[in-house]
């Protein structure tokens, strides 16, 4: 009895979880499925961005002189600390064949969902 509760609870829950695939060309192949997948969901991430103080440097073009005429050249920006309300990171937008991926099965198996890229953490 044991036994077959044993195999019983192995089979209903084989195939669920977390695991590594790649994008291809027309879905995600998951490292331990044979077919590639290409109806599968992509993680979105809605919220508030928070933006710390920052300066950067670039250039400048377009703003008006004193004697009205265009000039360009390069600048220093400080941009004040501040949030972006409803700001969405879309996930799939980054994603491009051959990107490694962390899914996750949900729905019993029956759906995919790509939750982030994956790169290695000595690149």
């Amino acid at each position: 009895m044991r036994g077959a509760m044993s195999t019983h609870s192995r089979q209903a829950v084989s195939g669920l979880g977390a695991v590594l695939g790649t994008i291809t060309a027309s879905g995600v192949k998951l490292d331990d499925f044979k077919h590639e997948v290409q109806d599968y969901l992509v993680a979105e991430l809605p919220g508030t961005l928070h933006l710390p103080e920052r300066e950067l440097a670039g250039a400048i073009s377009g703003i008006s002189d004193v004697a009205n005429g265009g000039t360009t050249g390069t600048g220093r920006f400080l941009l004040q600390k501040g949030e972006v309300e409803e700001a969405v990171w879309s996930l799939g937008k980054g994603l491009k064949a051959g990107d490694r991926v962390l899914a996750m099965r949900v729905n019993g198996g029956n759906d995919i969902v790509v939750l982030c890229k994956v790169v290695s953490a000595h690149a």
